[in-house]
């Protein structure tokens, strides 16, 4: 008897340190699982955002007066949304600008009333139908759907990622089939 409970207990703590190492792998891989940055390019582009959304989440009149969506692939930071004007929207990209580590801003913001709940429902829903749509993507080598961030914002779908010519191709013609999208803004960091 105490034989089985040693031998139950000996394998309770073997699975539960078996189970615990994936984790910490998966918590230090956490960018897609098709990623062609580095490790710390990834991580890079994502203190990079975290900086933007806190900036812009600091300022009271940003808070009050604007939506604005940061991404960062690469040191490129694509900014989407919405700003009540054109002196809001200089400051939203200048305090992008200025953070370490950004190479260049693609500035799409919106000179307009920051969107709805029912607009940003809209966008998550093409967002997976997008999604969904790329993962069936399956004649391309060494392609996996991960490889694309897909952002929307008010119906206009923009792209970005590390690929080949020949996949950003597919990817923009699989995108473009997407009914409800407004229009299609590539931010593609091409390999070749």
């Amino acid at each position: 008897m105490k034989n089985i409970k040693l031998v139950v207990i000996f394998v309770c703590a073997i699975t539960t340190l078996v189970g615990c190492s994936p984790k910490k792998n998966v918590r230090a891989n956490s960018h897609s699982i098709a990623d062609r940055r580095t490790t710390d390019s990834a991580e890079i582009d994502k203190d990079i955002e975290t900086i933007i959304k806190e900036n812009l989440r600091d300022d009271k009149e940003m808070r009050r007066f604007s939506h604005v969506n940061a991404n960062v692939y690469n040191g490129a930071a694509l900014l989407t949304g919405e700003v009540m004007n054109e002196a809001i929207k200089s400051r939203v990209i200048e305090m992008t600008r200025v953070v370490k580590g950004v190479k260049m801003v693609h500035d799409n913001l919106i000179v307009d009333y920051p969107s709805d709940n029912l607009s940003r429902a809209n966008d998550r829903r093409i967002t997976q139908n997008i999604k969904q749509a790329l993962k069936q993507i399956h004649d391309l080598p060494n392609f996996d759907s991960s490889l694309i961030k897909v952002v929307v914002e008010q119906s206009s779908v923009y792209l970005m990622g590390r690929v080949h010519r020949d996949e950003g191709t597919v990817v923009i013609n699989v995108v473009r089939l997407e009914p409800d999208i407004r229009q299609l803004v590539t931010v593609f960091d091409y390999i070749d």
